[in-house]
């Protein structure tokens, strides 16, 4: 049976090509979406700003959630085992001053 596959033409403008560094991201969700808040921590500076928001449906989060746990794995297998310092047992438990407090 011949597959049905969809071409997506996809363009990658220079400056989205050039990519933005954050190194938290803060996930939180509704019944209906997902937000995923890209942040910038910078050591001694008190106040740090998110650089990007995701919106997705529940849906595409799991699909990115089954994309990077099949990225890790290639990664991983390519590279080395990617370790952390202290590989948690339960999924950590954030302050609940993280949350977003702004209004649309």
């Amino acid at each position: 049976m011949e597959e049905n596959k969809q071409q997506i033409d996809i363009e990658l403008s220079h400056d989205i090509a050039q990519g933005i560094y954050a190194n938290l991201a803060i996930i939180t969700h509704s019944g209906s979406e997902f937000i995923l808040d890209f942040v910038r921590v910078v050591p001694g500076v008190p106040k740090a700003e998110v650089k990007s928001r995701i919106i997705m449906s529940p849906e595409h989060a799991k699909r990115l959630l089954w994309a990077l746990q099949d990225n890790i794995r290639k990664y991983e297998q390519t590279y080395r085992k990617i370790t952390l310092p202290e590989e948690p047992q339960n999924p950590p438990v954030f302050p609940l001053d993280l949350e977003p407090h702004g209004q649309a």
